[in-house]
């Protein structure tokens, strides 16, 4: 299943601190702000993680070890097909720096935000592992090559005061898994 990568997976899964292959290995799909097909009211601002795992037993022992490891998971529930949505509380500490990745201000987030993010990543490339700026880091200093992607894709010049990716769209933002299956 391709499915193109939500604000919500770029700027707040990270900051959950979970194993990059634990999310991998267990199928993890997309994460959201809301699930249109849920009714429950949560006290706290929370992430809806959506993941279609292929090895229930291992998925079972990572939920486990999620609910023991952070407090910050606060749900999981089922959906037919084999989906399963966990739940996490966006910490107090980060609510406003999400405000401003919703208002698509992300290089006016605070520097304790933006340290929670690697500073750069290891790519697989057919011709071996290359090692670059992560996507947010890129993204929160207004990187040179984004700012030429964007100039390019819109055809027009960016001031130095416009931001370098897409404003934050919340229908985008929203897990609806009829959709979502509709279209896979």
């Amino acid at each position: 299943m391709s499915v193109n990568r939500t604000i919500t997976t770029i700027f707040l899964v990270p900051t959950l601190k979970i194993p990059k292959d634990d999310l991998l290995g267990n199928g993890f799909i997309n994460a959201y702000i809301k699930d249109t097909l849920q009714d429950n009211q949560y006290p706290v601002d929370v992430v809806f993680l959506l993941f279609k795992p292929t090895d229930i037993n291992k998925f079972r022992e990572f939920l486990i070890s999620e609910y023991s490891r952070t407090d910050d998971v606060i749900d999981d529930y089922d959906y037919i097909g084999g989906y399963v949505v966990v739940v996490y509380k966006i910490r107090d500490s980060i609510k406003k720096d999400v405000c401003l990745i919703k208002h698509g201000q992300y290089s006016k987030t605070s520097q304790e935000f933006q340290e929670l993010f690697p500073a750069s990543v290891q790519i697989k490339r057919p011709n071996g592992i290359k090692t670059e700026t992560s996507l947010q880091v890129r993204i929160f200093k207004k990187s040179a090559d984004l700012k030429e992607y964007w100039e390019n894709k819109i055809g027009q010049r960016l001031s130095d005061d416009q931001e370098v990716w897409e404003n934050y769209d919340e229908e985008k933002e929203k897990l609806n898994l009829k959709d979502l299956l509709d279209n896979v």
